[in-house]
Protein backbone atom coordinates (compact mmCIF):
# COMPACT_ATOMS: atom_id res chain seq x y z
CA UNK A 1 0.00 0.00 0.00
CA UNK A 2 1.58 3.29 -1.14
CA UNK A 3 0.60 6.42 0.97
CA UNK A 4 1.05 9.69 0.37
CA UNK A 5 1.85 12.35 2.67
CA UNK A 6 2.12 16.22 2.79
CA UNK A 7 3.36 17.21 6.32
CA UNK A 8 5.73 19.92 7.66
CA UNK A 9 9.24 18.64 8.93
CA UNK A 10 8.50 19.85 12.58
CA UNK A 11 5.42 17.12 12.72
CA UNK A 12 6.76 14.62 11.01
CA UNK A 13 7.27 12.09 13.83
CA UNK A 14 4.10 12.55 15.30
CA UNK A 15 2.02 12.08 11.87
CA UNK A 16 3.60 9.30 10.75
CA UNK A 17 3.33 7.42 14.02
CA UNK A 18 -0.46 8.35 13.48
CA UNK A 19 -0.40 6.97 9.88
CA UNK A 20 1.16 3.89 11.51
CA UNK A 21 -1.07 3.27 13.64
CA UNK A 22 -3.83 3.47 11.86
CA UNK A 23 -2.39 1.35 9.20
CA UNK A 24 -2.14 -1.79 12.03
CA UNK A 25 -6.33 -0.71 12.63
CA UNK A 26 -6.86 -1.55 9.30
CA UNK A 27 -4.54 -5.33 9.61
CA UNK A 28 -6.47 -5.67 12.73
CA UNK A 29 -9.44 -5.39 11.29
CA UNK A 30 -8.52 -7.39 8.52
CA UNK A 31 -10.73 -4.45 6.03
CA UNK A 32 -9.98 -2.95 2.71
CA UNK A 33 -9.34 0.99 3.57
CA UNK A 34 -7.04 2.13 0.88
CA UNK A 35 -8.87 4.54 0.16
CA UNK A 36 -8.44 6.22 4.12
CA UNK A 37 -4.82 5.92 4.22
CA UNK A 38 -4.02 6.95 0.15
CA UNK A 39 -6.09 9.66 0.60
CA UNK A 40 -5.20 11.46 3.58
CA UNK A 41 -3.49 14.33 4.53
CA UNK A 42 -2.00 16.52 7.59
CA UNK A 43 -4.75 18.23 8.88
CA UNK A 44 -2.14 20.84 10.02
CA UNK A 45 -1.89 22.30 6.36
CA UNK A 46 -5.03 21.44 4.73
CA UNK A 47 -6.96 24.26 3.89
CA UNK A 48 -10.55 24.16 5.53
CA UNK A 49 -13.45 26.30 4.56
CA UNK A 50 -15.23 27.85 7.10
CA UNK A 51 -19.22 29.14 7.04
CA UNK A 52 -18.18 32.55 7.78
CA UNK A 53 -15.87 32.85 4.13
CA UNK A 54 -19.18 31.42 2.47
CA UNK A 55 -21.67 34.21 0.85
CA UNK A 56 -25.47 33.62 1.98
CA UNK A 57 -27.80 32.77 -1.73
CA UNK A 58 -29.83 36.41 -0.91
CA UNK A 59 -26.90 38.58 -1.42
CA UNK A 60 -24.67 36.78 -3.67
CA UNK A 61 -26.08 37.25 -6.74
CA UNK A 62 -26.72 41.13 -6.35
CA UNK A 63 -24.21 42.23 -9.04
CA UNK A 64 -25.89 43.81 -12.74
CA UNK A 65 -24.85 40.24 -13.47
CA UNK A 66 -26.73 38.19 -12.26
CA UNK A 67 -29.80 37.11 -14.99
CA UNK A 68 -33.11 38.76 -14.59
CA UNK A 69 -36.45 36.82 -14.49
CA UNK A 70 -39.53 37.40 -16.68
CA UNK A 71 -42.03 39.45 -14.89
CA UNK A 72 -44.88 37.24 -16.68
CA UNK A 73 -47.41 39.45 -14.43
CA UNK A 74 -47.24 41.94 -17.38
CA UNK A 75 -47.82 39.57 -20.24
CA UNK A 76 -50.31 36.54 -18.79
CA UNK A 77 -53.23 37.32 -15.78
CA UNK A 78 -53.47 34.86 -13.56
CA UNK A 79 -56.12 32.75 -15.77
CA UNK A 80 -53.42 32.07 -18.16
CA UNK A 81 -51.14 29.72 -16.67
CA UNK A 82 -50.42 30.71 -12.90
CA UNK A 83 -51.10 28.31 -10.19
CA UNK A 84 -51.26 30.34 -7.11
CA UNK A 85 -52.73 33.65 -6.61
CA UNK A 86 -50.13 33.88 -3.36
CA UNK A 87 -46.43 33.08 -3.26
CA UNK A 88 -46.23 29.68 -0.71
CA UNK A 89 -42.56 30.49 -1.09
CA UNK A 90 -42.87 34.41 -0.11
CA UNK A 91 -39.72 36.66 0.25
CA UNK A 92 -37.39 36.01 3.04
CA UNK A 93 -34.51 37.53 3.65
CA UNK A 94 -33.57 36.25 7.07
CA UNK A 95 -34.12 32.88 5.36
CA UNK A 96 -32.07 33.63 2.22
CA UNK A 97 -29.14 34.26 4.74
CA UNK A 98 -28.98 31.10 6.25
CA UNK A 99 -29.33 29.20 2.83
CA UNK A 100 -25.89 28.98 1.24
CA UNK A 101 -25.06 27.29 -2.10
CA UNK A 102 -21.77 25.95 -2.70
CA UNK A 103 -19.62 24.29 -5.09
CA UNK A 104 -17.00 22.22 -3.81
CA UNK A 105 -15.61 19.27 -1.57
CA UNK A 106 -17.92 18.98 1.11
CA UNK A 107 -15.22 16.80 3.51
CA UNK A 108 -13.23 20.33 3.88
CA UNK A 109 -15.95 22.34 5.01
CA UNK A 110 -15.37 23.74 9.05
CA UNK A 111 -19.46 23.14 10.40
CA UNK A 112 -20.83 20.87 12.54
CA UNK A 113 -22.03 18.21 10.37
CA UNK A 114 -21.72 16.71 6.38
CA UNK A 115 -23.99 14.40 5.11
CA UNK A 116 -22.79 11.00 2.88
CA UNK A 117 -25.02 9.46 0.77
CA UNK A 118 -24.17 5.84 1.01
CA UNK A 119 -25.96 2.19 0.75
CA UNK A 120 -27.51 0.24 3.40
CA UNK A 121 -23.99 -1.04 4.22
CA UNK A 122 -23.20 2.06 4.44
CA UNK A 123 -19.55 0.90 2.22
CA UNK A 124 -20.95 2.72 -1.12
CA UNK A 125 -18.24 4.41 -2.85
CA UNK A 126 -19.06 7.02 -4.81
CA UNK A 127 -17.28 10.73 -5.13
CA UNK A 128 -18.73 11.85 -1.81
CA UNK A 129 -17.99 9.23 -0.15
CA UNK A 130 -14.15 8.89 -1.10
CA UNK A 131 -13.46 11.94 -0.21
CA UNK A 132 -15.05 11.65 3.26
CA UNK A 133 -13.57 8.59 4.09
CA UNK A 134 -10.47 9.40 2.69
CA UNK A 135 -9.96 12.25 5.30
CA UNK A 136 -11.73 10.94 7.78
CA UNK A 137 -9.43 8.55 8.05
CA UNK A 138 -9.80 4.38 8.80
CA UNK A 139 -11.64 5.28 12.07
CA UNK A 140 -14.56 6.51 10.33
CA UNK A 141 -14.45 3.29 8.55
CA UNK A 142 -13.92 1.40 11.61
CA UNK A 143 -16.68 3.07 13.35
CA UNK A 144 -19.14 2.37 10.74
CA UNK A 145 -18.37 -1.42 9.88
CA UNK A 146 -18.30 -2.49 13.74
CA UNK A 147 -20.35 0.33 15.25
CA UNK A 148 -23.50 1.12 13.00
CA UNK A 149 -23.39 -1.68 10.72
CA UNK A 150 -26.16 -0.60 8.45
CA UNK A 151 -28.81 1.81 7.53
CA UNK A 152 -32.32 1.72 5.70
CA UNK A 153 -33.54 3.71 2.93
CA UNK A 154 -34.88 7.03 3.90
CA UNK A 155 -33.13 6.89 7.38
CA UNK A 156 -30.11 8.67 8.63
CA UNK A 157 -27.03 7.35 11.12
CA UNK A 158 -24.53 9.78 12.52
CA UNK A 159 -20.89 9.21 13.17
CA UNK A 160 -18.09 11.66 14.73
CA UNK A 161 -16.17 13.35 12.27
CA UNK A 162 -12.80 12.43 13.35
CA UNK A 163 -9.91 14.15 10.69
CA UNK A 164 -12.68 15.81 9.18
CA UNK A 165 -13.21 20.05 10.35
CA UNK A 166 -16.79 18.77 10.34
CA UNK A 167 -17.91 17.73 13.89
CA UNK A 168 -20.28 15.08 13.12
CA UNK A 169 -21.45 13.32 9.64
CA UNK A 170 -24.74 12.19 9.26
CA UNK A 171 -25.36 9.12 6.71
CA UNK A 172 -28.29 8.69 5.02
CA UNK A 173 -29.55 5.87 2.33
CA UNK A 174 -30.77 7.00 -0.97
CA UNK A 175 -33.63 5.14 -2.98
CA UNK A 176 -33.21 3.82 -6.01
CA UNK A 177 -34.96 5.49 -8.75
CA UNK A 178 -37.38 3.90 -11.60
CA UNK A 179 -40.51 5.47 -13.38
CA UNK A 180 -43.28 2.54 -11.97
CA UNK A 181 -42.20 3.37 -8.66
CA UNK A 182 -41.99 7.06 -9.30
CA UNK A 183 -43.91 8.32 -6.06
CA UNK A 184 -41.92 6.37 -3.34
CA UNK A 185 -38.88 7.22 -4.43
CA UNK A 186 -39.78 10.83 -4.32
CA UNK A 187 -41.22 10.22 -0.95
CA UNK A 188 -37.86 8.37 0.25
CA UNK A 189 -35.61 10.80 -0.98
CA UNK A 190 -37.52 13.89 0.61
CA UNK A 191 -37.17 11.79 3.68
CA UNK A 192 -33.51 11.74 3.49
CA UNK A 193 -33.23 15.42 3.60
CA UNK A 194 -35.85 16.05 6.34
CA UNK A 195 -34.44 13.15 8.18
CA UNK A 196 -30.66 14.82 8.29
CA UNK A 197 -32.15 17.92 9.29
CA UNK A 198 -34.23 17.16 12.22
CA UNK A 199 -31.28 14.94 13.61
CA UNK A 200 -28.93 17.75 12.93
CA UNK A 201 -31.67 19.85 15.10
CA UNK A 202 -31.78 17.38 17.48
CA UNK A 203 -28.11 16.87 18.26
CA UNK A 204 -28.28 20.41 18.90
CA UNK A 205 -26.28 21.59 15.68
CA UNK A 206 -26.29 24.93 13.92
CA UNK A 207 -24.50 24.47 10.60
CA UNK A 208 -25.22 21.67 8.05
CA UNK A 209 -24.11 20.88 4.85
CA UNK A 210 -25.95 18.98 2.46
CA UNK A 211 -24.46 16.78 -0.28
CA UNK A 212 -26.87 15.78 -3.50
CA UNK A 213 -28.46 13.01 -1.84
CA UNK A 214 -30.00 11.55 -5.22
CA UNK A 215 -26.64 10.52 -6.50
CA UNK A 216 -26.30 9.88 -10.68
CA UNK A 217 -26.05 5.87 -9.67
CA UNK A 218 -29.75 5.80 -8.36
CA UNK A 219 -30.65 7.48 -11.91
CA UNK A 220 -32.99 9.82 -9.95
CA UNK A 221 -34.09 13.06 -12.64
CA UNK A 222 -31.67 15.96 -11.15
CA UNK A 223 -34.80 18.52 -11.52
CA UNK A 224 -37.07 16.55 -9.73
CA UNK A 225 -34.87 15.77 -7.09
CA UNK A 226 -33.81 19.68 -6.81
CA UNK A 227 -37.64 20.69 -6.27
CA UNK A 228 -37.56 17.92 -3.22
CA UNK A 229 -33.98 19.31 -1.77
CA UNK A 230 -35.14 22.80 -1.93
CA UNK A 231 -38.63 23.38 -1.04
CA UNK A 232 -37.69 20.18 2.30
CA UNK A 233 -34.61 23.08 3.30
CA UNK A 234 -37.06 25.89 2.71
CA UNK A 235 -40.16 24.42 5.04
CA UNK A 236 -37.10 23.15 7.53
CA UNK A 237 -35.41 27.03 7.67
CA UNK A 238 -39.49 28.44 7.91
CA UNK A 239 -39.87 26.06 11.14
CA UNK A 240 -36.17 27.09 12.74
CA UNK A 241 -34.99 30.23 12.24
CA UNK A 242 -31.35 29.83 13.71
CA UNK A 243 -29.70 27.34 11.89
CA UNK A 244 -27.57 27.49 8.65
CA UNK A 245 -27.91 24.93 5.70
CA UNK A 246 -25.25 24.90 2.92
CA UNK A 247 -26.05 22.58 -0.33
CA UNK A 248 -22.88 21.45 -1.52
CA UNK A 249 -22.87 20.70 -4.82
CA UNK A 250 -20.62 19.20 -7.68
CA UNK A 251 -19.74 21.78 -10.86
CA UNK A 252 -22.15 19.47 -13.01
CA UNK A 253 -25.18 19.86 -10.23
CA UNK A 254 -24.82 23.36 -9.40
CA UNK A 255 -26.77 24.97 -12.61
CA UNK A 256 -30.11 23.49 -11.91
CA UNK A 257 -30.05 24.41 -8.09
CA UNK A 258 -29.45 28.17 -8.95
CA UNK A 259 -32.35 27.84 -11.69
CA UNK A 260 -34.69 26.56 -9.18
CA UNK A 261 -33.62 27.82 -6.21
CA UNK A 262 -35.03 31.26 -6.92
CA UNK A 263 -38.67 29.25 -6.96
CA UNK A 264 -38.09 28.35 -3.53
CA UNK A 265 -35.90 31.46 -2.31
CA UNK A 266 -36.56 33.96 -4.09
CA UNK A 267 -34.49 37.13 -3.70
CA UNK A 268 -36.80 40.19 -4.44
CA UNK A 269 -40.54 40.65 -5.85
CA UNK A 270 -39.65 39.88 -8.94
CA UNK A 271 -38.41 36.73 -8.78
CA UNK A 272 -41.27 35.78 -6.28
CA UNK A 273 -43.82 36.82 -8.92
CA UNK A 274 -42.15 34.90 -11.78
CA UNK A 275 -42.05 31.62 -9.42
CA UNK A 276 -46.39 31.76 -9.61
CA UNK A 277 -45.75 30.66 -12.79
CA UNK A 278 -42.80 28.32 -12.77
CA UNK A 279 -43.48 26.37 -9.80
CA UNK A 280 -44.33 22.69 -10.05
CA UNK A 281 -48.30 21.76 -9.19
CA UNK A 282 -46.74 19.59 -6.38
CA UNK A 283 -45.00 22.20 -3.74
CA UNK A 284 -45.33 20.05 -0.85
CA UNK A 285 -46.75 19.98 2.37
CA UNK A 286 -45.96 21.25 5.73
CA UNK A 287 -42.58 19.77 6.08
CA UNK A 288 -41.81 19.32 2.00
CA UNK A 289 -43.48 16.26 1.60
CA UNK A 290 -44.71 14.95 -2.13
CA UNK A 291 -48.37 15.45 -2.20
CA UNK A 292 -50.16 12.76 -4.46
CA UNK A 293 -53.68 13.84 -4.20
CA UNK A 294 -54.58 11.34 -6.79
CA UNK A 295 -53.03 8.64 -4.96
CA UNK A 296 -54.20 8.69 -1.96
CA UNK A 297 -56.83 7.85 0.59
CA UNK A 298 -58.78 9.66 3.51
CA UNK A 299 -60.40 7.70 6.39
CA UNK A 300 -62.57 9.66 8.72
CA UNK A 301 -64.86 8.76 11.46
CA UNK A 302 -68.24 10.74 11.82
CA UNK A 303 -69.92 11.26 15.24
CA UNK A 304 -72.12 7.96 14.61
CA UNK A 305 -68.71 6.32 14.37
CA UNK A 306 -69.66 4.77 10.67
CA UNK A 307 -66.60 4.87 8.42
CA UNK A 308 -65.96 6.31 5.21
CA UNK A 309 -62.72 5.90 3.09
CA UNK A 310 -62.69 8.00 -0.50
CA UNK A 311 -60.60 8.15 -2.70
CA UNK A 312 -59.36 11.17 -4.20
CA UNK A 313 -59.95 12.66 -7.50
CA UNK A 314 -57.74 14.40 -9.19
CA UNK A 315 -58.51 18.24 -8.26
CA UNK A 316 -55.67 19.91 -6.76
CA UNK A 317 -57.06 20.16 -3.06
CA UNK A 318 -55.07 18.59 -1.09
CA UNK A 319 -56.52 15.97 0.96
CA UNK A 320 -57.51 16.47 5.20
CA UNK A 321 -55.73 12.71 6.00
CA UNK A 322 -56.61 11.69 9.03
CA UNK A 323 -52.67 11.48 10.78
CA UNK A 324 -52.21 8.24 13.57
CA UNK A 325 -49.59 9.10 15.11
CA UNK A 326 -46.04 10.02 12.96
CA UNK A 327 -45.56 6.68 12.05
CA UNK A 328 -48.96 5.38 10.58
CA UNK A 329 -49.71 7.01 7.28
CA UNK A 330 -52.04 5.88 4.50
CA UNK A 331 -50.16 7.67 1.48
CA UNK A 332 -49.38 6.78 -1.61
CA UNK A 333 -52.04 4.09 -2.05
CA UNK A 334 -53.88 3.53 -4.80
CA UNK A 335 -57.67 1.83 -4.34
CA UNK A 336 -59.90 1.09 -7.09
CA UNK A 337 -62.81 0.33 -4.93
CA UNK A 338 -65.11 0.39 -7.09
CA UNK A 339 -64.14 -3.44 -8.90
CA UNK A 340 -65.56 -4.20 -5.49
CA UNK A 341 -68.47 -2.93 -4.93
CA UNK A 342 -70.21 -3.46 -8.48
CA UNK A 343 -72.10 -0.19 -8.81
CA UNK A 344 -72.45 3.53 -8.49
CA UNK A 345 -69.84 6.34 -9.67
CA UNK A 346 -68.43 6.93 -6.48
CA UNK A 347 -64.92 5.03 -4.79
CA UNK A 348 -66.53 4.75 -1.64
CA UNK A 349 -67.99 2.63 0.64
CA UNK A 350 -70.31 3.26 4.30
CA UNK A 351 -70.37 0.21 6.77
CA UNK A 352 -72.10 0.64 10.08
CA UNK A 353 -72.56 -2.08 12.74
CA UNK A 354 -70.78 -4.10 14.96
CA UNK A 355 -67.29 -4.63 12.72
CA UNK A 356 -65.84 -7.31 15.08
CA UNK A 357 -69.13 -9.33 15.22
CA UNK A 358 -69.25 -8.88 10.80
CA UNK A 359 -66.01 -10.61 11.29
CA UNK A 360 -66.75 -13.46 13.02
CA UNK A 361 -70.33 -14.13 10.48
CA UNK A 362 -67.94 -16.95 8.29
CA UNK A 363 -64.58 -17.60 7.39
CA UNK A 364 -64.98 -15.68 4.20
CA UNK A 365 -61.97 -13.79 2.98
CA UNK A 366 -61.87 -10.32 3.78
CA UNK A 367 -61.99 -7.77 0.46
CA UNK A 368 -58.65 -5.31 0.40
CA UNK A 369 -60.85 -2.14 1.10
CA UNK A 370 -61.83 -4.43 4.67
CA UNK A 371 -58.66 -4.95 5.64
CA UNK A 372 -57.76 -1.39 4.99
CA UNK A 373 -60.62 0.09 7.08
CA UNK A 374 -60.16 -2.78 9.94
CA UNK A 375 -56.71 -1.52 10.22
CA UNK A 376 -57.39 2.15 10.34
CA UNK A 377 -60.04 1.29 13.30
CA UNK A 378 -57.72 -0.22 15.32
CA UNK A 379 -54.79 2.30 14.83
CA UNK A 380 -57.71 5.21 15.23
CA UNK A 381 -58.78 3.31 19.00
CA UNK A 382 -55.19 2.69 19.66
CA UNK A 383 -54.18 6.48 19.02
CA UNK A 384 -57.44 7.78 21.08
CA UNK A 385 -56.47 5.27 23.75
CA UNK A 386 -53.19 6.56 24.38
CA UNK A 387 -53.79 10.15 24.13
CA UNK A 388 -56.46 9.71 26.63
CA UNK A 389 -53.81 8.24 28.90
CA UNK A 390 -51.41 11.10 28.11
CA UNK A 391 -54.03 13.81 29.03
CA UNK A 392 -54.17 12.18 32.44
CA UNK A 393 -51.07 11.92 32.74
CA UNK A 394 -50.28 15.62 32.62
CA UNK A 395 -53.01 16.58 35.00
CA UNK A 396 -53.07 14.19 37.97
CA UNK A 397 -51.18 13.94 40.53
CA UNK A 398 -48.38 11.60 40.25
CA UNK A 399 -46.64 12.75 43.26
CA UNK A 400 -46.86 9.06 44.56
CA UNK A 401 -44.53 7.52 41.78
CA UNK A 402 -42.18 10.84 41.12
CA UNK A 403 -41.07 10.28 44.63
CA UNK A 404 -39.82 6.92 44.67
CA UNK A 405 -37.22 8.41 41.93
CA UNK A 406 -36.85 4.95 39.99
CA UNK A 407 -37.04 6.35 36.46
CA UNK A 408 -35.69 9.84 35.32
CA UNK A 409 -33.85 11.23 32.86
CA UNK A 410 -29.57 11.53 32.98
CA UNK A 411 -27.85 13.07 30.48
CA UNK A 412 -27.27 12.03 26.97
CA UNK A 413 -24.95 9.51 25.12
CA UNK A 414 -22.20 9.79 22.90
CA UNK A 415 -24.45 10.80 19.91
CA UNK A 416 -26.54 13.42 21.81
CA UNK A 417 -29.48 10.92 22.71
CA UNK A 418 -31.57 11.65 26.10
CA UNK A 419 -30.55 9.02 28.45
CA UNK A 420 -33.50 7.77 30.57
CA UNK A 421 -32.44 5.47 33.73
CA UNK A 422 -34.62 2.75 35.23
CA UNK A 423 -33.05 1.03 38.77
CA UNK A 424 -34.87 -1.93 38.88
CA UNK A 425 -34.30 -1.56 43.40
CA UNK A 426 -36.46 1.35 43.33
CA UNK A 427 -39.47 0.45 41.75
CA UNK A 428 -42.20 -1.36 44.39
CA UNK A 429 -44.14 -3.18 41.94
CA UNK A 430 -46.21 -4.80 44.11
CA UNK A 431 -46.83 -1.52 46.55
CA UNK A 432 -47.49 0.95 44.25
CA UNK A 433 -50.71 1.72 41.68
CA UNK A 434 -49.29 0.20 38.45
CA UNK A 435 -51.59 2.29 36.49
CA UNK A 436 -50.30 5.75 38.29
CA UNK A 437 -46.59 4.04 37.24
CA UNK A 438 -48.29 3.85 33.30
CA UNK A 439 -49.19 7.57 33.64
CA UNK A 440 -45.94 8.87 35.05
CA UNK A 441 -43.99 6.42 32.06
CA UNK A 442 -46.00 8.46 29.93
CA UNK A 443 -45.49 11.74 30.99
CA UNK A 444 -41.35 11.27 31.19
CA UNK A 445 -41.19 10.38 28.23
CA UNK A 446 -43.67 11.78 25.61
CA UNK A 447 -41.51 14.75 24.83
CA UNK A 448 -38.36 12.73 24.98
CA UNK A 449 -39.69 9.81 22.31
CA UNK A 450 -40.00 12.50 19.70
CA UNK A 451 -36.37 11.62 18.64
CA UNK A 452 -34.02 9.10 19.25
CA UNK A 453 -33.24 7.81 22.87
CA UNK A 454 -31.79 5.51 24.96
CA UNK A 455 -32.86 3.07 27.76
CA UNK A 456 -30.24 2.20 30.70
CA UNK A 457 -32.26 -0.12 33.15
CA UNK A 458 -29.63 -1.65 36.62
CA UNK A 459 -30.89 -4.74 37.91
CA UNK A 460 -28.68 -4.52 40.75
CA UNK A 461 -29.88 -5.87 44.06
CA UNK A 462 -33.88 -6.43 42.50
CA UNK A 463 -35.92 -8.71 44.50
CA UNK A 464 -39.23 -10.49 43.80
CA UNK A 465 -41.48 -8.02 44.91
CA UNK A 466 -39.36 -5.37 42.32
CA UNK A 467 -41.01 -7.72 39.61
CA UNK A 468 -44.15 -6.37 38.00
CA UNK A 469 -46.33 -8.90 36.33
CA UNK A 470 -45.73 -10.21 32.34
CA UNK A 471 -49.17 -9.11 31.63
CA UNK A 472 -48.82 -5.86 33.05
CA UNK A 473 -45.34 -5.54 30.82
CA UNK A 474 -47.50 -6.57 27.78
CA UNK A 475 -50.12 -4.19 27.99
CA UNK A 476 -47.83 -1.09 28.74
CA UNK A 477 -45.91 -2.39 25.39
CA UNK A 478 -49.34 -2.61 23.29
CA UNK A 479 -50.11 0.96 24.96
CA UNK A 480 -47.61 2.70 24.04
CA UNK A 481 -47.30 4.01 20.48
CA UNK A 482 -44.73 2.98 17.67
CA UNK A 483 -42.68 6.00 18.21
CA UNK A 484 -41.55 4.17 21.45
CA UNK A 485 -40.12 1.52 19.93
CA UNK A 486 -38.76 3.33 16.42
CA UNK A 487 -37.10 5.57 18.46
CA UNK A 488 -35.55 3.36 20.69
CA UNK A 489 -32.12 3.04 19.94
CA UNK A 490 -30.89 1.27 22.75
CA UNK A 491 -32.06 -0.51 25.72
CA UNK A 492 -28.92 -1.40 28.31
CA UNK A 493 -29.37 -3.84 31.05
CA UNK A 494 -27.02 -3.77 33.95
CA UNK A 495 -25.45 -6.45 36.09
CA UNK A 496 -28.60 -8.61 34.65
CA UNK A 497 -29.50 -12.53 36.22
CA UNK A 498 -29.27 -15.33 34.28
CA UNK A 499 -32.58 -15.32 35.13
CA UNK A 500 -33.45 -11.91 33.80
CA UNK A 501 -31.68 -12.94 30.46
CA UNK A 502 -33.86 -15.79 29.85
CA UNK A 503 -36.97 -13.53 30.38
CA UNK A 504 -35.79 -10.94 28.41
CA UNK A 505 -34.48 -13.26 25.60
CA UNK A 506 -38.74 -14.57 25.76
CA UNK A 507 -40.48 -11.29 25.78
CA UNK A 508 -38.59 -9.30 23.34
CA UNK A 509 -38.92 -12.78 21.12
CA UNK A 510 -42.53 -13.54 21.59
CA UNK A 511 -44.21 -10.10 22.99
CA UNK A 512 -41.65 -7.78 21.45
CA UNK A 513 -39.69 -8.57 18.83
CA UNK A 514 -39.48 -5.09 17.28
CA UNK A 515 -36.77 -4.26 19.60
CA UNK A 516 -34.98 -7.54 20.24
CA UNK A 517 -31.95 -6.33 18.35
CA UNK A 518 -31.68 -3.20 20.84
CA UNK A 519 -31.27 -4.84 24.07
CA UNK A 520 -27.54 -5.55 25.11
CA UNK A 521 -26.65 -6.91 28.33
CA UNK A 522 -23.92 -6.11 30.44
CA UNK A 523 -22.10 -7.10 33.16
CA UNK A 524 -20.77 -3.87 34.71
CA UNK A 525 -21.45 -0.16 34.78
CA UNK A 526 -18.11 0.80 33.31
CA UNK A 527 -19.12 -0.85 29.91
CA UNK A 528 -21.62 1.27 29.89
CA UNK A 529 -19.21 4.31 29.15
CA UNK A 530 -18.65 3.05 25.87
CA UNK A 531 -22.08 5.21 24.63
CA UNK A 532 -22.20 6.90 27.51
CA UNK A 533 -19.77 9.84 29.34
CA UNK A 534 -19.39 9.18 33.00
CA UNK A 535 -20.53 12.52 33.67
CA UNK A 536 -23.70 12.57 32.09
CA UNK A 537 -24.74 8.98 33.90
CA UNK A 538 -25.99 9.83 37.68
CA UNK A 539 -26.42 6.77 39.27
CA UNK A 540 -27.49 5.63 43.09
CA UNK A 541 -24.21 5.28 45.33
CA UNK A 542 -25.67 1.37 45.85
CA UNK A 543 -25.08 0.34 41.97
CA UNK A 544 -21.75 1.77 41.53
CA UNK A 545 -20.58 0.48 45.20
CA UNK A 546 -22.38 -3.10 44.09
CA UNK A 547 -20.21 -2.65 40.77
CA UNK A 548 -16.78 -1.88 42.59
CA UNK A 549 -17.90 -5.08 44.95
CA UNK A 550 -18.06 -7.21 42.31
CA UNK A 551 -15.61 -5.99 39.41
CA UNK A 552 -13.32 -4.27 40.88
CA UNK A 553 -11.82 -1.18 39.95
CA UNK A 554 -11.17 -0.29 35.94
CA UNK A 555 -11.64 -3.50 34.92
CA UNK A 556 -13.09 -2.25 31.52
CA UNK A 557 -11.33 0.21 29.26
CA UNK A 558 -14.18 2.20 26.97
CA UNK A 559 -13.64 2.51 23.36
CA UNK A 560 -14.49 6.54 23.16
CA UNK A 561 -13.81 7.33 19.37
CA UNK A 562 -16.50 5.88 17.94
CA UNK A 563 -19.94 6.87 17.85
CA UNK A 564 -21.79 3.87 19.95
CA UNK A 565 -22.51 0.16 20.75
CA UNK A 566 -25.31 0.13 19.13
CA UNK A 567 -26.96 2.54 17.00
Amino acid sequence: METTLTYSKGHTTAWDCLVRAMRLVSDFYNESIEPSLGAITNPLTQSYVSVDSLTPWGIRDCSSNRPRPADYSHILSPEDGSRYEASPFPEDDQINQRFLIWEGDISLLAVDAITNTTDETLTEKNRISRKIFGRAGAALTSAVIHDVGRCKTGEVCVTPGFFLPAKYIIHTVGPVYSDKYRSAAESTLHSCYRNVLYKAKELGLRTVALCDISSVQRNFPPDTAAHIALRTIRRFLEQYRTEIVIVCLEPNERGIYEVLAPLYFPRDPLEERSALWQLPKDVGGTYGEPQLADRQIRIIRNPQHSVMIEADDDSDTSPHDLEMGSDVEYNNINLNLSTHMGGGQHSFTHMQGDLDRQRLLGDRPRMVYESVLDDGLEGIEHQERYERLLRRAKSEDLSEVSGIGCLYQSGVDRLGRPVVVFCGKWFPAHNTDLEKALLYLIYLLDPIVKGDYVIAYFHTLTSSNNYPSLQWLKDVYSILPYKYKKNLKAFYIVHPTFWTKMMTWWFTTFMAPAIKAKVHSLPGVEHLYSAIAKDQLEIPAYITEYDMATNGIHYFQPVTNTSSPAS
